[in-house]
């Protein structure tokens, strides 16, 4: 039964291969199949059984015999003749068929018709139907062509926005609603010439920002309450309230909404938006800038695109950032600081040029560093934020170095490499002093070659230094010879030939001017002598240079005309070291071959006579002259001071010096005082001729074989006066040896030794001494130490009166003095203040001894024996009286002193004087204890003044300064006669004060000593006394001396009256000219403080005296400053300071000098600096305006290079007033000049640049950077800008940003120089900016509009990127970006013409239906695209739940046309869409060409820009009939092969698999569809094909 039921069951169908759903048919019409479909079928030939099969496999024949063959190979072999072939008429035939069937398909194509396009007219309705018809609007489902064909004519503007929130409108209807009322309110402008398809896009802008401001207005802030008004104030805002902040933010809400496809569609223009936007930052409240920023953070893009809408959005920032912070509300504003900061940090990324803005830096530089300084690193997942950070930190830097650049901050210090130099080496050379180690100083540095020239300009320095009358000190020759030996010696292994040396000196002497000077003659022949005995200058070589170069005028017998200098070089030179041969050829050259007779042997003989006169014992006299002083000794021996040096050395070397040793060895047997009386006349005389050498060794020689005590202490006191001479000559070791060779004889022989002790440690200083030897002093100073007053626990008590100590002026035995000493030391040496009570005893006696006698002379005669009583005292004491006596004074004797009368001060004196003399008191004792307060007490002279005590004290002090520091000799007493030696001593203990430390102290008290001159309340005697002392005291060579050792001493001692504000402003004047004539031995009594630069400017500005200049200048600019501000006294100190400046800003000076100069008048007061600066400007005007006839580049550049020195003086002037903040009041006329040449120095330089070879492009350069900067350090200054220097900037933008592009390309091209005048730029627009009258200005008002240039197509990227931020033109709208109207000309050629313009309010959507027909009656016309119907069909579109073809799989078998050629269907799908950074930069250039205007700025797609396939041979260039790339060229070939995902399609159909046999009739090894995406593979190219999946059936 099972099998009856199943024989009667139908048969199974049999099975039928179909094709998949999704894949069309071969033709439309005709049965050929499914492409790559092939179903089996019977008797197919595959199925055929056969041997071959079976062994070999089915294979298919190959279609040609040759694949490489064509197919006319084939027809040729079957036609033997080759008639048809090769017959004319065939290919004419075929080229009539192929046109026929072009024509009919063409004649058969429908005809597109013109457009039909109508915009939906507006009609008036009821207020009914008008709502009906927003009502329909806002219902998404009634569709928009229903409402389409009219729209409602009534309200507009804010109205009209109002409405749509109303109605809740969908934002994509109301826009299309809003563009046909658009469509409408422009439809009647459409035809005029003026119409701008963008200018309703402006208003429209201008109603939604007022719609937006509008509802910003209604978030107010409640006003500040008024102080003193009891008002009561309520206010109610509209975010306060639940209901209306819900409604308001409804509603703003609908309109930011709205905003942003206006925005993208270009709706509202982006110009007028951003700016609104910008200004409304600038001035909207705290509570409306949060809903602000929002709105600047969301179109910030657009905003970054142009500097100068970004430039005032950053200001805007800035100025809400500090009023967030400053706010008492800050904690409440976090979010909106957190956006701020956000924006301005967006900015420093995007547009960091924004920020090169130095008024902007000046003011906010530490609120841009804060909010720009990120959060610190978290971890490795901030890799993105520290990259971000590190970008910001990278542009603040950069920002920082441009615009401190910008403002002249941080300026390299300029080295004065000639005049630094000099007066460092100047500066080195004062300060050699009696301390000084010769040793130590490396005035030749050993890295200077003997042949460079930093040798020889520091051997110029040495030796003008030691001759020039501008510095002071006998020691100077001795240092120069020194240093110079010890320089010689050290480089002897570098074996440098004294001939070198000696070429160097000749030079020097024959060429410096300082050698020529009159009063130079004596130092430079004394200095070439020492320089002959030390071997360093060959006389006879220099001789014979002279007659080498046949030198005339060289003999005295030759007439004054032609005398050369050098015959009074050879005249008194003197010869140390000399044979007979060098004189008698030295007598040929200056005298003649026949003179018997000289005028050296007459002086020399009245030399000897002068001499032997004064020195009697020294040549077997018996008798000694009466007393001998300085000025009688001067007066003696006219002939031997004033003598050439030449007879000098001959007369004292050669006969005095030999006579004097004779004279020492035989001094035992002369009695003390007449040897001491002729060592000191010998002294003084050989001090006088600056015979040094041969005074040392004439004190060497008596200190080495003298017994006398008393001459071994005028020895010491020699050494001791002039120590630094011993030192400059490096003797000190010599000196201290012997010193200490004569103190351990006397020590065997139990003399007195202490004042050797004291001597032997000044002058060692702890240099020369060995070990033992030091011991040995320390020890014999300590034992002498505890014999005088040695130590006990119980120290005997003195009592505070001695009468005994009274009772002395009347003791009249000679030894009376010296008992009493002995016997207080005696019975009092244990105790410490025993010397102190004695003094105040002694003090008191003397009070009384006016009172004993009205004798004077007996007077004096007591004086004298209190003298002798504290000298033998101070015999008794280690360290003696000295300090017990200052101390007294400091003390309880200040009182004392202003009590003593006329006649006691008479007494005084000459104990002190007799003190001084004998080295028991020093004179920096009475100077620091007497003098000084006395000046003092002057100077602070009131009301309180009493004249009987107080100007008896100050005569007193004033006179024992005259005698102790100034005189050249005085007296102690009219009855003790006037002696040489006591005038020596005086003049050796004067030299303490002079030294440190106790120059300082005379150094601080000089404006003391005026100030009492000026001071009114001090009579009219003493303040004439007062200006005496001063007088003498600038003029004093030896203060002038230490004063230019220790300037700082010097200024610190002027400054301090001036700033303790104690001293009234009257007396800075004669403060500044006390100054001025202790620094300058030119200057006079003058208040005009450049009379020191006026006059001798040379000497002046030398380097010996410019360091003491620069104190001067400064004390007198700071006084210039007070008298600016002060009514009475501005005239002439402005006329003084114009005299200045004149000398400082024109030729007068070098470059260095003035800049010198300026340095020290960095820091002035802010009248001064505004004067220095505006005379500095208008000698800058000056120079530019003295123009040549004709001008050319050469010449510019020199004005330039003048005043880019004044404008190097001015930089460095001011720039101390710049860090301030210090306003300055330039002056307008002036500023108005330097502006007006400025801007004609522009000019001129951009004509020449098109005029000029490349030879001198960098010539104008050179002066365009100057100017830039010239410009860049005037608008630094904060100032009121008038309307002519606003207009002059105005004209000078355009001019200086062609400047900026001719740098940036072509041959002018320079980096450096485009970078800064860009800078320049951004400065003189934001500048421009700053001082506008109009409270909201258009950002773009200063900026360049367009770039021209024929040299454009070699502007460098990164520099066009920078300069299209300054143009006016926004990007265009994505729409017709690239677009632009093109026809064929009458060759064919496609010619490019204007861009395409958005017009937004026209392109209206198109609501009709895609039904396939072609109707153009869409807002776009098919005309604009040159649309051709071609019979292709267009596939309507599928959705997505009715495709049947994958999307994956749609661009292989559906190309959306139903008839497309092989060949052009391979063109497409092999095409590669170009890498995303080459369209990203081919979009840049378009834009900045819309943006240029003058640029070609289509077609420009270069070459080999894309990517092709290796194995294909054809290279994409775009299509020829269309201007912007189709969106499939740049999509690409879906069908392409990835080798990174390892996958393959093919586009038509696949090759044979291996091991698969099959019959495919369109099968091809389809190589040309894998294109490689990263880059060539491997060189086995079978291994970079892919296994195509298998076929689906």
């Amino acid at each position: 039964m099972k099998q009856e039921k199943r024989g009667q069951e139908p048969p199974s169908p049999i099975y039928e291969s179909l094709p998949p759903p999704w894949l069309p048919k071969s033709h439309r019409t005709a049965d050929v199949g499914y492409p790559g479909f092939h179903p089996p079928r019977p008797g197919q030939d595959e199925d055929v059984l056969s041997d071959k099969h079976i062994k070999d496999g089915f294979l298919l024949p190959l279609p040609v015999p040759d694949e490489h063959q064509s197919a006319a190979v084939t027809f040729l072999q079957q036609d033997a003749k080759g008639g048809r072939m090769f017959d004319q008429n065939m290919l004419a035939d075929l080229e009539h068929l192929m046109n026929d069937i072009f024509t009919r398909k063409a004649d058969s194509a429908f005809t597109i018709q013109s457009s039909a396009f109508k915009i939906p007219s507006r009609v008036t309705m009821s207020d009914t139907k008008r709502q009906t018809w927003f009502d329909e609007l806002a219902n998404p489902d009634v569709p928009l062509s229903k409402l389409g064909k009219s729209v409602p004519h009534g309200a507009k503007g804010h109205d009209l926005l109002d409405l749509l929130h109303t109605n809740n409108v969908a934002i994509p209807r109301a826009v299309w609603f809003l563009r046909v009322f658009g469509a409408n309110e422009t439809a009647g402008l459409r035809n005029k010439p003026s119409y701008n398809p963008t200018q309703y896009s402006v208003d429209w802008a201008i109603v939604v920002t007022s719609y937006i401001k509008k509802q910003l207005a209604d978030i107010a802030l409640p006003s500040a309450p008024r102080p003193g008004m009891n008002i009561k104030q309520t206010f109610k805002g509209v975010l306060s309230d639940t209901e209306s902040r819900d409604r308001w933010v409804s509603r703003f809400t609908y309109c930011l909404k709205l905003l942003r496809p206006f925005y993208d569609e270009g709706l509202v223009d982006h110009r007028t938006f951003l700016t609104w936007i910008v200004i409304q930052m600038a001035a909207c409240n705290l509570a409306q800038a949060g809903f602000v920023a929002h709105l600047a953070d969301e179109y910030l893009d657009g905003v970054l695109e142009k500097r100068p809408l970004a430039k005032p959005l950053l200001d805007a920032c800035i100025a809400k950032l500090n009023e967030v912070r400053t706010t008492s509300a800050q904690g409440h504003l976090n979010k909106l600081e957190e956006i701020l900061k956000s924006l301005i940090q967006r900015i420093c990324v995007a547009l960091p040029d924004t920020f090169v803005s130095p008024r902007t830096w000046l003011a906010h530089s530490l609120l841009l560093c804060s909010a720009l300084a990120g959060p610190a690193d978290s971890g490795p997942s901030d890799c993105r934020r520290r990259d971000f950070q590190q970008l910001i930190s990278d542009n603040l830097r950069d920002i920082q170095r441009r615009n401190d650049a910008m403002l002249f901050r941080n300026l390299p210090p300029r080295k004065l490499e000639r005049l630094g130099s000099l007066v460092v080496d100047i500066q080195i050379l004062n300060s050699i002093c009696s301390s000084t180690d010769m040793s130590t100083i490396s005035f030749f540095s050993s890295q200077i070659p003997d042949s460079s020239s930093s040798f020889v300009d520091k051997l110029d320095t040495l030796l003008t230094w030691a001759v020039t009358s501008l510095q002071y000190g006998s020691h100077r020759p001795y240092a120069a010879v020194t240093l110079l030996r010890a320089y010689h010696e050290r480089n002897t292994r570098r074996e440098l030939s004294s001939a070198t040396l000696h070429d160097y000196l000749f030079d020097w002497l024959d060429s410096k001017p300082v050698v020529r000077e009159a009063g130079n003659l004596r130092a430079v022949a004394g200095l070439f002598g020492k320089l002959m005995k030390n071997g360093l200058f060959d006389y006879a070589a220099y001789v014979q240079r002279l007659v080498a170069r046949g030198e005339e005028g060289l003999s005295l017998s030759e007439p004054d005309e032609t005398a050369s200098f050098h015959r009074n070089l050879l005249r008194w030179i003197p010869l140390h070291n000399t044979t007979s041969s060098l004189s008698n050829q030295r007598k040929v050259m200056v005298y003649g071959a026949r003179a018997r007779q000289t005028p050296e042997d007459v002086c020399e003989r009245e030399m000897r006579r002068e001499i032997r006169a004064i020195l009697p014992l020294v040549f077997g006299g018996d008798t000694l002259p009466p007393s001998v002083s300085m000025t009688s000794l001067q007066t003696s021996c006219p002939t031997v001071l004033g003598a050439p040096c030449f007879e000098q050395v001959r007369t004292i070397k050669q006969w005095l010096l030999p006579n004097l040793h004779k004279f020492t060895s035989r001094s035992q047997s002369l009695d003390e005082i007449s040897t001491l009386k002729t060592y000191s006349t010998a002294v003084e005389l050989l001090s006088y001729t600056h015979s040094y050498g041969s005074l040392l060794e004439l004190s060497l020689s008596v200190l080495s074989q003298t017994t006398h005590a008393e001459l071994l202490t005028a020895v010491g006191e020699v050494f001791h006066r002039f120590a630094t001479i011993w030192t400059a000559m490096n003797v000190t070791g010599t000196i201290t040896s012997t010193l200490y060779s004569t103190y351990l004889l006397w020590r065997t022989q139990g003399g007195k030794t202490r004042s050797l002790l004291t001597l032997i440690i000044e002058m060692d200083n702890g240099r020369q001494l060995d070990a033992t030897a030091k011991t040995q002093v320390d020890n014999d100073i300590a034992a002498f130490t505890h014999a005088l007053a040695p130590k006990t626990e119980h120290p005997e008590a003195v009592p505070s009166v001695m009468p005994e100590i009274l009772l002395l002026a009347e003791d009249s035995k000679p030894d009376a003095p010296s008992i009493l000493a002995n016997s207080l030391w005696y019975r009092y040496r244990t105790s410490g203040d025993w010397a102190w009570k004695v003094w105040d005893n002694t003090v008191a006696s003397l009070r009384q001894v006016p009172i004993m006698s009205e004798d004077h002379e007996l007077r004096h005669t007591y004086a004298l024996r209190y003298g002798q009583f504290l000298l033998n005292v101070d015999h008794h004491l280690p360290g003696g009286i000295d300090n017990d006596i200052l101390q007294w004074f400091l003390g309880t004797g200040k009182s004392e002193a202003l009590g003593l009368t006329l006649e006691t001060w008479d007494v005084l004196r000459v104990v002190l004087l007799f003190l001084c003399v004998h080295g028991a008191l020093s004179t920096t004792t009475l100077l620091q204890g007497l003098v000084y307060p006395a000046w003092q007490l002057g100077a602070d002279a009131g009301p309180l003044y009493q004249p009987q005590n107080m100007e008896t004290f100050i005569q007193a002090a004033s006179e024992l300064f005259d005698a102790l520091v100034l005189q050249e000799e005085c007296s102690i007493s009219p009855i003790v006669p006037q002696e040489l030696l006591d005038a020596q001593r005086i003049r050796t203990w004067r030299q303490d004060a002079f030294r440190e430390p106790h120059f300082t102290l005379l150094a601080s008290n000089i404006p003391n000593l005026v100030l009492l001159e000026h001071n009114d309340v001090v009579s009219d005697g003493l303040r004439g006394t007062a200006r005496d002392l001063r007088l003498r005291t600038c003029e004093s060579r030896d203060i002038r001396q230490s004063c230019y050792r220790n300037l700082d001493a010097v200024r610190k001692g002027f400054e301090h009256p001036i700033q303790s504000g104690m001293v009234a402003e009257t007396l800075y004047e004669p403060l500044v000219n006390v100054l001025k004539m202790i620094l300058n031995s030119r200057s006079t009594v003058d208040t005009d403080v450049n009379s020191f630069l006026s006059t001798g400017i040379s000497s002046v500005l030398s380097p010996c005296t410019l360091a003491a200049t620069a104190v001067q200048l400064q004390f007198g600019l700071r006084q210039l400053g007070r008298a600016l501000a002060c009514e009475s006294t501005k005239q002439g100190a402005s006329a003084s300071l114009d005299k200045m400046t004149s000398l400082i800003f024109h030729h007068s000076m070098a470059s260095e000098e003035a800049y010198f100069i300026a340095e020290m008048a960095r820091g002035v007061d802010g009248p001064v600096a505004i004067k220095f600066i505006n005379n500095g400007f208008k000698s800058i005007v000056d120079i530019l305006n003295r123009t040549p006839t004709p001008s050319t580049p050469e010449s510019l550049l020199a004005r330039v290079g003048r005043a880019g020195e004044v404008l190097r003086v001015l930089s460095h002037v001011s720039e101390p007033l710049r860090e301030e903040g210090t306003g300055l009041d330039l002056d307008v006329s002036t500023q108005e000049r330097l502006a007006k040449i400025i801007l004609e120095s522009f000019q001129f330089a951009n004509v020449m640049f098109s005029k000029t070879t490349d030879s001198s492009l960098r010539v104008i350069t050179e002066a365009v950077i100057f100017l830039a900067r010239l410009l860049q350090f005037d608008l630094g200054f904060p100032g009121i800008r008038t309307t002519h220097f606003r207009d002059t900037c105005e004209k000078m933008t355009p001019v200086l940003f062609d400047l900026v592009v001719i740098h940036a390309c072509g041959p002018a091209q320079d980096a450096v120089a485009f970078a800064l005048l860009l800078d320049t730029l951004y400065f003189l627009i934001d500048d421009l900016f700053l001082h506008s009258k109009t409270s909201s200005p258009d950002p773009f008002k200063y900026y360049p509009t367009k770039l021209q240039s024929p040299h454009l197509h070699s502007l460098p990227s990164s520099h066009r990127i920078r300069l299209l931020t300054l143009f006016p033109h926004l990007r265009p709208n994505a729409v017709v970006q690239d677009l632009a109207h093109a026809h064929r000309d009458s060759t064919g050629l496609l010619v490019y013409g204007a861009p395409v313009q958005n017009r937004p309010w026209e392109w209206i959507e198109n609501l009709d239906k895609d039904d396939g027909v072609i109707r153009n009656n869409a807002s776009l016309s098919l005309e604009l695209f040159g649309a051709k119907a071609t019979g292709d069909h267009l596939i309507g579109y599928v959705q997505d739940e009715e495709r049947c073809v994958p999307t994956r799989l749609e661009g292989v078998f559906e190309d959306k046309i139903t008839a497309e050629s092989v060949f052009h269907r391979d063109w497409r799908e092999t095409r590669l869409p170009a890498h995303s950074d080459v369209r990203a930069g081919a979009r840049g250039i378009g834009e900045g060409e819309d943006e240029l205007g003058t640029l070609p700025i289509f077609g420009l797609q270069k070459p080999g820009s894309r990517r092709v396939s290796p194995a294909s041979s054809v290279r994409s260039r775009g299509s020829v009939s269309s201007v912007r790339r189709s969106p499939g060229s740049l999509s690409g070939n879906r069908s392409a092969v990835s080798t990174r995902e390892g996958t393959g399609e093919s586009g038509i159909g696949s090759g044979p698999a291996a091991g698969r046999k099959r019959k495919a009739s369109a099968s091809v090894d389809d190589d040309d569809e894998v294109e490689i995406i990263e880059g060539p593979v491997s060189a086995n190219l079978k291994k970079a094909k892919t296994k195509p999946k298998p076929k689906t059936k």
